[in-house]
């Protein structure tokens, strides 16, 4: 077994690496990232494993073009890990997150910039988790999961208008 993924005979952490493509944007601790995820996550937290990349505006719109059919920089983009074996890591996926498209947003919908980094995050997580927003019936189990994770860090419902 993995030494990295026991710690005293139980699951470790959640993992998560940050990577940057581009230097704008800031972007929240790794703490703050990882107790997120764990909010988001619930029991799953224990022994997974995410990524993050920061990237431009001009990479976030390649690869929503790519991927998704829509040209324009995005805020969020998630791609889940394939399926693994089991006794395999718990490999969650990949976030992808453009600081300037959340930061502009943030000021538009007068929201504090960490309550937004925070939304879009947990967003992220969810989906490598396989919550999605394609039917109005998804899109509704999927936004109560997010107003529920929110609330338990302190951050306001934010499909309210503020």
């Amino acid at each position: 077994m993995n030494a990295r993924r026991k710690l005293a005979g139980r699951a470790a952490p959640l993992a998560l690496s940050v990577r940057r493509s581009t230097g704008q944007g800031r972007v929240p601790a790794a703490a703050a990232l990882r107790r997120w995820a764990a909010a988001a996550l619930g029991a799953r937290a224990r022994g997974s494993e995410l990524s993050l990349l920061i990237v431009g505006p001009a990479r976030s719109r390649s690869l929503n073009r790519r991927y998704r059919g829509r040209d324009c920089a995005t805020n969020v983009l998630s791609f889940p890990a394939p399926a693994q074996p089991a006794g395999a890591g718990m490999q969650l996926g990949d976030i992808v997150i453009c600081p300037q498209v959340l930061l502009r947003e943030a000021r538009e919908q007068r929201k504090s910039t960490r309550a937004h980094w925070a939304h879009l995050f947990v967003h992220g997580v969810l989906h490598l988790i396989g919550h999605d927003h394609e039917r109005a019936a998804e899109a509704r189990r999927m936004e109560q999961r997010e107003v529920r994770v929110l609330r338990s860090l302190g951050i306001a419902n934010p499909y309210r208008s503020s």
